[in-house]
């Protein structure tokens, strides 16, 4: 290959979007950059772009490829460059600087006598911020602590009040599937669930059986609840009555992962129905209930609403 084409396809590499997995801090939160370098290797200190300027990041590995290629995709971050030796030596102290100041502030929320519980401490890395994250039953008057933080540390000082969800995800733990928690892995935002969910998927209505770390429904019953809720409406309704052949059955059950349907005999026994079964199946009508009989003769009529007298 000739000098030219060598470096024609090095600027092609170069120009090429490349896609990683990294971490602001060792125990934080996973998230996706983009970078038009594709030599950076696991472990490799990056700086990445974010609104309040450049962030060190520890590299973790490529990102997935994306299945649908047709689909452009994008990334939470960009990757800009390498860290210079200073910027490095700087990140490796910064952990322990937010310790230092996580300790700091406990110290002061016990002189003030708040009833808070400190989470976290996050600082930038230009200095210009420190976000203090912490939990609370009702609002606290915390004006006091901010402006002795303010004295201590000599930078802007914001306290930030989460929930219990929020707090799982900032301290991170396993969940009782034995991987790490999906809020502090790759989950980006707390989507609604419900007891509905459970349901859908035949749980056990056990609150210690479909709770997590934070005594919350756990997040991944949103995970299958649409596939269940879309297979349950391709099958018979429970209540409802099948035909087939000279027999009639009656719905007691779905199993919608095996595509199949428990049904009461008129025997009183249960049977199980695979989808070759019921879907050959006549779905008869529901029984109408009996009308009231006339007082006045022995003609049936249905009660009209209105006034009565």
């Amino acid at each position: 290959m000739s000098e030219q084409n060598v470096e024609q396809s090095n600027k092609v590499e170069e120009t090429e979007a490349h896609f990683y997995r990294v971490r602001f801090r060792r125990d934080g939160q996973e998230f996706t950059a983009m970078a038009k370098m594709p030599n950076l290797r696991r472990d490799e200190a990056v700086m990445v772009k974010t609104d309040h300027g450049l962030e060190p990041a520890i590299v973790y590995g490529f990102a997935p490829p994306n299945p649908q290629s047709e689909v452009i995709r994008r990334a939470s971050f960009e990757i800009s460059r390498r860290p210079t030796s200073d910027e490095e030596n700087r990140y490796q102290k910064l952990a322990a600087h937010e310790h230092s100041a996580f300790d700091i502030c406990q110290t002061l929320i016990d002189k003030h006598q708040l009833i808070m519980r400190l989470i976290r401490v996050e600082k930038f890395f230009n200095g210009s911020k420190m976000i203090f994250y912490f939990t609370a039953d009702s609002r606290v008057d915390f004006r006091a602590l901010v402006k002795d933080l303010v004295q201590e540390f000599r930078t802007r000082v914001e306290m930030r009040q989460v929930g219990v969800r929020h707090e799982t995800k900032m301290i991170g733990g396993i969940g009782v599937c034995g991987r790490e928690l999906c809020c502090s892995s790759f989950m980006k935002k707390f989507d609604s669930v419900s007891i509905k969910m459970a349901k859908e998927q035949d749980l056990p209505l056990n609150p210690t059986k479909i709770s997590g770390v934070c005594n919350r429904l756990l997040c991944c019953l949103t995970y299958e609840y649409d596939t269940y809720k879309n297979q349950r409406r391709k099958m018979p309704r429970v209540g409802r009555r099948l035909k087939i052949g000279d027999d009639i059955f009656r719905v007691k059950r779905q199993i919608p992962l095996q595509e199949a349907i428990v049904v009461n005999t008129g025997e009183g026994e249960e049977k199980l129905l695979l989808k070759p079964d019921w879907m050959t199946a006549e779905i008869l009508r529901a029984e109408k209930a009996p009308r009231k009989s006339d007082p006045k003769g022995d003609v049936e009529t249905a009660e009209k609403p209105g006034k009565k007298g």
